[in-house]
């Protein structure tokens, strides 16, 4: 039987497996299996977690598909609860998780015990970098936007309102044929979003090995760099996703990004 803890950060579902756990086991093989939403746990992905030290760990993160991913902000905001659980974390602690993009520190912002265990974390997410390109996509419709790395690829769209339709095409649509473009040969995520405000934007996520997703730490990252690097937005902003809000400060280019926001426990089990 393998442990395992269920935890999610704005609807953004993982799975936290010790890697004594997951030891004699193939871990994308045992990803795809766990993660399936019908006939196993469902997640979007699991978080092989192993401890490094009496406050930090190490984390390597596999899709829901079975493929390795560099990070998951949320996923280690999920990390960082299951860790603050166990270390009884106070508002103010710190943990490092290391993670295939960096260490990443996480503050301990609020603890929540009332109904389950529920944390508010503000993570430091690294130095982003973008550049603006121009994809030929569906009936060779040309879509502009920004290749943003967060410690992981993205690609930003702008979309001109709330419906997140351009021109006749659904954002899925088009997430879904950028994810796997030529251009991108290991795929890549893609984030579409508006302007709701000066200081807040709404988004919508195409996630690589998942597909649409209520929310992204990092494509919420992405998708915040892109806003206030094009001169859309305004630091601090709020990112307002299918599962919830995050937010995130940004000083510009040159300078690490930080993103606050929940992440909960959900469940702890076995399985096969």
């Amino acid at each position: 039987m393998i442990p395992f803890t269920k935890a999610h950060a704005c609807g953004n579902d993982f799975l936290i497996v010790t890697e004594e756990a997951a030891r004699n086991h193939d871990w994308a093989n045992l990803t795809r299996r766990l993660c399936a939403r019908n006939t196993g746990v469902g997640a979007d992905g699991i978080e092989f977690f192993a401890w490094t030290g009496s406050a930090s760990g190490r984390i390597r993160l596999h899709n829901a598909d079975g493929s390795i991913a560099e990070i998951s902000g949320n996923g280690t905001r999920c990390v960082a609860a299951w860790m603050a659980q166990e270390l009884n974390a106070q508002p103010g602690d710190e943990l490092q998780i290391e993670t295939d993009a960096g260490m990443r520190l996480c503050r301990i912002d609020g603890v929540r015990t009332d109904t389950g265990f529920a944390v508010d974390v503000t993570a430091g997410m690294g130095v982003p970098t973008f550049v603006a390109k121009n994809l030929k996509v569906l009936d060779e419709q040309i879509v502009e936007g920004l290749v943003v790395s967060t410690g992981n690829p993205h690609f930003v769209v702008t979309m001109p309102d709330a419906e997140f339709k351009m021109t006749h095409w659904d954002w899925r649509s088009i997430g879904a044929e950028i994810c796997t473009h030529s251009d991108f040969p290991n795929q890549t995520n893609v984030e579409f979003f508006h302007v709701a405000g000066p200081h807040e934007i709404e988004i919508r996520i195409w996630e690589r090995g998942v597909g649409p997703t209520s929310s992204s730490g990092t494509g919420t990252s992405a998708t915040a760099t892109a806003a206030i690097a094009l001169g859309l937005a305004k630091s601090p902003l709020t990112v307002v996703a299918p599962g919830g809000l995050q937010t995130v400060v940004w000083d510009g280019p040159g300078t690490e990004l930080f993103l606050t926001g929940p992440a909960a426990l959900i469940a702890r089990g076995e399985a096969y």
